[in-house]
């Protein structure tokens, strides 16, 4: 008897202790694909020493805990994955004494190269805050920081390359604009040996991790240069790059957010061009003509897709991983200009006739775009990673997951 007591009396401080913070529910179903869903929290206050948020699942069996993180900022709330088979279930967000939960299956290492995003304690991406130079024999010219090498299938394989023979300039997954107005002076970003422009990496602004999301926020300068070299600043450019601890392990999810800002007094033009800007893939060495492919949301395939514009867009190719293909499904966000987005997509007979494969969403393939002074411009993409194949019908379902998630509905307002 005396234990029973004992366990009640032990139970009960933890109960009043909680808080419960959050009611609600979801307006519509998940979309068929698991998608991050992210839930302001009005109260303030929600990092606590000693306590802990918890989000639980309601359902007719009871309440479950799921994993949830807390994100602050000037909207401050919780991200999570609300599972597709769940609907309409209530959720419950409380306060709880004691230590936090366990971080998840991703982490972040950083040294004087990259910072490296690890999923199980393997290398997924690596973000290059150092410049790379070419190799030797190459004009330093060809020389940068900014962008994102190697990345990872789930199963190991390398998808990206950097500065291939026929391209220097190729640096796996980056994004600088080609033809540009400035003040009445054109300047190239992105062929490096003009020696009119570059990107460079400028500084970390945050980090985090946690049981649902990995990930970092940056800035990059876009810069010209004037007499005797001295450098000036045309963009500021800010890059969130976000791994999600996918619920099926058998793919791996990205965000990359660019969010572009001015300070020259007359703006600058980014003038329509077939590449520069957006995001740009440059495929493994492995992949060509005959062991590659591309799909894109409207039908079109490597032969045809160059110039047209999609929704998403499957890149993929023979590796060495078990199930033999790998690949990336690029999501193109409806809040992104000229979505659907132009694409610039190197045809079959590409480099000679080997066939080299090269991607980009391109938000200025057929307009212009002006960038006025301070101003945000924000571009958002998603990159799921496979291995094996990615059919139209799963393309579409992780579409419609980023592009229109659920919307919670708050029940305590």
């Amino acid at each position: 008897m005396k234990r029973i007591l004992f366990l009640v009396f032990a139970v009960v401080p933890v109960l009043l202790d909680a808080q419960e913070m959050l009611r609600f529910s979801l307006e519509t179903a998940p979309a068929g694909s698991p998608a991050p869903l992210f839930v302001p929290v009005p109260q303030a206050g929600f990092s606590r020493d000693g306590q802990r948020l918890a989000l639980f699942v309601v359902s007719p069996q009871g309440e479950k805990e799921i994993p949830c993180q807390a994100e602050g900022g000037h909207i401050p709330g919780i991200w999570f994955f609300p599972s597709d088979k769940e609907g309409r279930r209530e959720y419950v967000l409380r306060m709880l004494p004691g230590p936090g939960v366990s971080q998840g299956a991703l982490s972040l290492k950083r040294d004087d190269q990259a910072t490296v995003i690890l999923r199980m304690g393997k290398p997924l991406l690596a973000y290059n805050h150092a410049e790379v130079f070419p190799p030797e024999g190459v004009d330093a010219l060809f020389r940068r920081s900014a962008f994102i090498h190697p990345l990872f299938s789930p199963g190991g394989e390398p998808l990206t390359r950097i500065q291939p023979p026929d391209h220097y300039h190729h640096y796996g997954i980056w994004n600088p604009w080609t033809k540009t107005t400035v003040n009445g002076r054109e300047i190239d970003f992105w062929n490096l040996a003009k020696g009119e422009g570059t990107v460079k990496f400028a500084g970390y602004l945050d980090a985090a991790r946690g049981p649902v999301f990995a990930g970092f926020s940056l800035l990059q300068e876009h810069v010209y240069f004037g007499e005797r070299k001295r450098e000036h600043l045309a963009i500021s450019e800010i890059w969130n790059i976000r791994a999600w601890d996918y619920p099926r392990g058998k793919l791996a999810v990205i965000d990359l957010t660019s969010t572009l800002n001015t300070p020259l007094v007359g703006g600058i033009m980014l003038e329509a061009y077939r590449y520069g800007g957006g995001i740009g893939f440059r495929a493994t060495e492995k992949w060509h003509r005959e062991n590659s492919s591309v799909l894109t949301s409207e039908g079109k395939v490597r032969a045809d897709a160059d110039g047209t514009n999609g929704r998403w867009c499957i890149v993929e190719g023979e590796s060495a991983v078990p199930e033999g293909r790998s690949g990336i499904l690029f999501l193109s966000h409806p809040s992104n200009r000229m979505h659907p987005e132009p694409m610039r997509v190197w045809p079959p007979d590409a480099n000679n006739g080997r066939g080299d494969l090269f991607f980009e969403f391109c938000p200025i393939r057929h307009e212009g775009w002006k960038l006025n002074p301070l101003e945000n411009y924000t571009l958002r993409y998603r990159l799921v990673l496979f291995d094996g194949l990615m059919t139209p019908g799963e393309a579409e379902k992780h579409w419609q997951a980023f592009a229109n998630p659920p919307i919670a509905v708050l029940k305590n307002e």
